[in-house]
């Protein structure tokens, strides 16, 4: 974030304009992963470049304080003889000098900003010339977002809404956000549009805002990026289509079914309504739209929504039929309908016997015998042999998604698989490349009431070929060093049982995945449901 007001800025020629690379100088190694900053902070993944402001978004720890935290590093430009600032000393100092004036600004639509790093600080790398340490935002990337689909266009609203109330009071206070460049915003677990890395480039304005509020939206309803064309393939994201004439297509014609009031309010924030009408010129506009269509979609919330052109998520209370499950065949539901029918059948006859005792009784001789009707015992169906050892399901399984070097994949939604419902299920985030290219695995720790003896697990899972190692750990917050391995089973799809052989009593479980399913551009793995079997006291 960035005051408006006038500061001398440093101008920098097209040809001395840092590019996707930023080359140094031999003398100072590039940053990568593992490299430390003082001795506070060290670089985990890098996530994205503003090739434009001369900085890097990097996910790092705080070592102190033993934290993920959100770092924007400002690199040292190769040096040029016709720039002005030959090496971005004067651009990094300004954007520094403007990140601390903007330090007091805190909103739930921007992440907050923990230090700065001001050129010359002790303990920079030499190729480093600033950096701007905010708290780190969980959840997933504009790219991540969309990468099955566009996202519901109720649910595209209320995400951006929180971005455009921060930029709304930024701009009051006369600050900017940056929030025009893809990479500097995530999608938080519980669906806000949040600002992640600070530092914007020294030129940005309010209108730039604005018009990143629209290419955010847009991008949330058609999967394409509508600003910089460069700025989308360095995020993973489509640019926009075109007409021939340049004007931007608008999500309505590239998604029927687009409320017009998000189609509208797109095209007018990125500046492409035309002759000035219906032009969005402030974030405050942006922001008063976005909730009137946020608090029409609450009141319309026990109706079923307009088909906009998104299928629906798994936990809408209204799905599209081909997402339902099918139980046609599902053996447990016909079981448990033969049974109704067959009690519902001793009850249909019971009464029937009932009315003939008293019709016979009105009608009959008096001398005649009463007339006895015995229901037929509906019979039981047959029940499975017990072996010599039988086990039992654990019961009160609570479950966590265990991540120590991420943000806890889908953390919201790992209740499902212990919820005894196979239609429901957890997902991990969907990756670009395999474990361990970004990171060695992601796992469910299962916590008991107390310390039991297992006998095997049963996985029930539709992501064939996902590798999992099933674990062993002293309480529910160890590291992947203090667990040990019990067994290790490449799932199949549907249920897969893992028997534990002389598993000694533990009261947390860790299924640690080690290889996902899928493969190629697209690995990500599914658990529908998991069961614990205690194993049979010996008698």
């Amino acid at each position: 974030m960035q005051p408006t007001e006038d500061l001398p800025t440093a101008t920098v020629p097209a040809q001395a304009r840092p590019t996707e690379r930023l080359p140094v100088s031999r003398e100072a190694p590039a940053t990568a992963a593992g490299s430390q900053l003082t001795d506070r902070y060290v670089l985990r993944q890098r996530v994205g470049v503003d090739p434009s402001a001369g900085a890097e978004f990097w996910r790092a720890e705080d070592t102190v304080l033993r934290r993920p935290v959100g770092i924007t590093l400002l690199r040292r430009l190769p040096a040029d003889d016709r720039s002005d600032d030959p090496e971005g000393t004067a651009r990094a100092g300004e954007m520094i000098v403007r990140a601390l004036r903007s330090g007091s600004f805190e909103h739930r639509g921007s992440a907050r900003l923990l230090d700065v790093l001001a050129p010359g600080t002790n303990g920079l790398p030499a190729d480093v010339l600033g950096a701007a340490v905010a708290e780190w935002v969980p959840g997933r990337s504009l790219a991540e977002t969309v990468a099955d689909g566009p996202v519901r266009a109720e649910r595209a609203a209320r995400a951006v809404e929180a971005l455009a109330a921060a930029a709304t009071e930024a701009h009051q206070r006369g600050l900017v956000l940056g929030c025009d460049h893809p990479q500097r915003v995530r999608i938080t677990p519980d669906g806000r549009a949040m600002l992640a890395f600070l530092l914007p480039r020294p030129s940005v304005s309010a209108a730039d805002d604005v018009r990143g509020l629209g290419g955010i939206l847009y991008c949330l309803l058609t999967r394409r990026w509508p600003l910089s064309v460069a700025d989308a393939a360095r995020a993973g994201l489509v640019a926009a289509d075109r007409t021939p004439a340049g004007r931007l297509r608008s999500p309505a014609q590239l998604r029927p079914g687009v409320p017009l009031e998000l189609d509208t309010l797109c095209m007018g924030a990125l500046g492409q309504a035309g002759d000035g009408l219906g032009r969005v010129h402030t974030a405050a506009a942006t922001h008063r739209m976005l909730s009137d269509v946020v608090a029409e979609g609450a009141d319309q919330a026990f109706f079923p929504p307009v088909h906009d052109g998104a299928p629906a998520e798994a936990d809408d209370v209204w799905q599209n039929a081909d997402r339902l499950p099918d139980t046609r065949r599902d053996p447990q539901r016909r079981r448990n309908l033969r049974i109704g029918l067959a009690v519902l059948a001793v009850g249909v006859l019971i009464v029937l016997g009932y009315l003939a005792v008293q019709v016979v009784s009105l009608f009959g001789a008096a001398s005649a015998p009463p007339v006895v009707v015995s229901p037929p015992v509906a019979s039981a169906p047959p029940a499975e042999p017990q072996g010599p050892a039988a086990t039992a399901t654990v019961q009160n399984v609570s479950v966590q998604v265990f991540d120590p070097e991420g943000d806890g994949d889908n953390a919201g939604t790992v209740d499902r698989v212990v919820d005894g419902d196979p239609a429901t299920a957890w997902n991990t985030s969907r990756y670009r490349q395999p474990f361990p290219a970004l990171k060695d695995g992601v796992g469910i720790m299962a916590s008991f009431d107390a310390a039991v003896p297992l006998a095997g697990v049963t996985i029930d899972s539709s992501s064939p070929g996902t590798v999992v190692e099933v674990r062993s750990a002293p309480s529910a917050d160890s590291t992947l060093d203090e667990t040990r391995r019990l067994e290790t089973v490449t799932l199949d799809d549907g249920e897969t049982v893992v028997p534990l052989d002389s598993s000694q009593p533990t009261e947390h479980v860790l299924l640690w995945i080690t290889t996902l399913g899928g493969g190629g551009g697209s690995n990500v793995s599914s658990i529908d449901e998991v069961s614990f079997e205690r194993a049979a006291a010996a008698g």
